[in-house]
């Protein structure tokens, strides 16, 4: 079974539920098929990943309102992209489908309340990651600011950018790709800031960053990375490596000091520490990114 039919098979037995009341896939080129499902009475956003399909979980509530577009962008910042290019499954009240015309029709007065509101989420979370480095800090500390540097980019910031086009992100393992050709000519200092911000290097950063993962339990993210190499996709790989790292070897990184040599090794590899700026660095890098969004550089 592909991970579409999967995707279709989860959808099935979620439909009849009571408390689910909108479904819609969001596919992307080498990424799992994600299902947005959205539940009536949900009071905190879940994910999960369940028979090769990811589900992000939202309160349905979001969609009815007063400003739902609003309760959107405080919830996620990716979520209405995602709604924006999703394909619907299921909608029987039709409020999944109305938001989703609105989306991909924004109005200027929309694009700038998004663009406002990712800006204002970037600086405080920024503030937050900065917050624990002091002078001397040690590796854990500097390596954090760099992940965190990086989720804000990715979550908020070139979101931000791609309003001025307009245009939405993709959850798609293409991601630089599509930013450079996106908005790359409009803005490209902005989006210059990338290959800084990832250590970006060709096929040969792309092949050290999948070597990097073994043993290190992050075998669909290198499976996904894998099938993008092959298509020549090597900074995609690159950024997808780096993001699933992130996302889970967290706790690796806090507690650095405890770790073996071989498992550092990796990690510094995987998250590119050699090849990209760390804590206070790279926390700067992104004040920078911040004010060349803002202005549109």
């Amino acid at each position: 079974m592909d991970e579409s039919q999967a995707l279709e098979r989860v959808a099935e037995r979620l439909m009849p539920e009571r408390r689910v009341r909108a479904l819609a896939e969001v596919d992307g080129f080498g990424t799992p098929p994600t299902l947005l499902v959205f539940e009536r009475g949900l009071t905190v956003p879940r994910q999960e990943t369940a028979e090769g399909v990811q589900r992000q979980h939202f309160a349905f509530e979001l969609l009815e309102g007063a400003e739902p577009l609003a309760a959107l962008h405080q919830v996620s910042g990716e979520l209405p992209g995602l709604i924006a290019q999703g394909r619907i499954i299921y909608d029987p009240s039709a409020n999944l489908g109305k938001m989703q015309r609105v989306l991909r029709s924004p109005s200027p007065e929309t694009l700038a309340e998004r663009r406002f509101t990712l800006l204002t989420e970037a600086e405080t979370r920024l503030n937050t990651a900065e917050r624990p480095l002091t002078v001397g800090s040690g590796v854990a500390a500097q390596l954090l600011a760099l992940m965190d540097a990086r989720t804000i980019a990715a979550e908020c910031l070139y979101p931000a950018l791609l309003t001025y086009l307009p245009a939405w992100p993709s959850a798609d393992i293409r991601l630089p790709h599509l930013w450079r050709a996106q908005a790359g000519m409009r803005y490209p200092l902005a989006v210059y800031h990338l290959d800084a911000l990832y250590g970006f290097g060709g096929e040969t950063e792309a092949r050290r960053a999948l070597l990097a993962t073994r043993g290190l339990n992050l075998v669909d993210a290198e499976k996904h990375a894998r099938a993008a190499v092959q298509a020549g996709y090597y900074d995609g790989a690159v950024q997808y490596l780096r993001h699933a790292a992130a996302r889970r070897t967290r706790a690796d990184v806090e507690r650095w000091t405890y770790l073996g040599s071989a498992r550092q090794d990796k990690l510094a590899t995987l998250l590119g520490a050699g090849v990209s700026p760390l804590g206070p660095v790279a926390i700067s890098l992104c004040r920078t990114l911040i004010e060349d969004v803002r202005v549109g550089r």
